[in-house]
């Protein structure tokens, strides 16, 4: 993988105004409501908040999953929401990396080939394709663990497989969706580790929602966001676990 996706401490992404409602039968619910949001390279950006408080929406919109009713997206330059449907598809394609906390695995492929297959997608040749799947896998420790299939992996496993998945293709913006989750303490840590790295080694703007307490310490932002308006948002300085960028896991 290369060095950086991106150059530290530039815009990645910048929101202004975005406003999703949803109908429930004959009215509308605002889930967002004329939020402003930003995230740079080499950031990891916590996004914070109870359970209703938009804060999944908001990660859809910012990345070409749901069209806003209103308000404008630029991601690295484009202005997502005046794309077209196919665009927009190739935009998360060449752009965006996804980790959610049901792992979305493909049951019947082994590890390598959860990775291999969207970097054949991405328009790798077939041996390039598994070299840079190889090297992902070892990334996130499971270089023992490559020709596994979901059944066979501890749930640690099976999300770390899906963290590799998305950097393999070496995304400018990292999208993770509640990725502790399931996952114990130690896998947990791990999980979060891996993310950092991935901004601190890789360039990429992360964005991380999360209820989790215990990802605030890796965070360089934290934006707390309930009832569709952001409350807070304040950097932070790094404590001990995010001093430096976390040695490779052990394979």
């Amino acid at each position: 993988m290369s060095q950086t996706s991106g150059i530290p401490g530039a815009h990645a992404l910048v929101a202004k105004g975005v406003t999703k409602r949803f109908k429930t039968g004959r009215s509308h619910i605002e889930v967002l409501k004329a939020v402003d949001f930003d995230a740079l390279h080499g950031d990891v950006t916590m996004v914070m908040g109870p359970s209703g408080s938009g804060k999944s929406t908001l990660v859809a919109t910012l990345s070409g999953l749901l069209k806003p009713d209103e308000g404008s997206v630029s991601a690295m330059g484009e202005d997502l929401w005046k794309l077209r449907p196919g665009q927009i598809d190739r935009f998360r394609l060449d752009h965006c990396g996804f980790i959610f906390q049901g792992f979305n695995l493909f049951g019947a492929l082994s590890a390598l080939q959860q990775v291999t297959i969207i970097l054949k997608y991405k328009g790798f040749a077939p041996a390039e394709a598994r070299a840079r799947a190889e090297i992902a896998l070892a990334e996130v420790g499971l270089s023992k663990r490559m020709h596994q299939r979901p059944s066979e992996l501890s749930g640690g496993e099976k999300q770390r497989v899906a963290i590799a998945r998305a950097l393999a293709k070496e995304p400018h913006l990292l999208f993770a969706d509640e990725p502790t989750s399931a996952l114990d303490g130690e896998n947990g840590q791990i999980v979060i580790q891996l993310l950092q790295r991935a901004a601190k080694s890789h360039g990429a703007a992360v964005i991380c929602v999360t209820h989790d307490p215990r990802l605030e310490a890796y965070a360089d932002r934290i934006i707390h966001i309930e009832d569709g308006r952001i409350l807070d948002d304040r950097r932070t300085t790094p404590g001990p676990g995010a001093a430096k960028t976390p040695e490779l896991i052990g394979a």
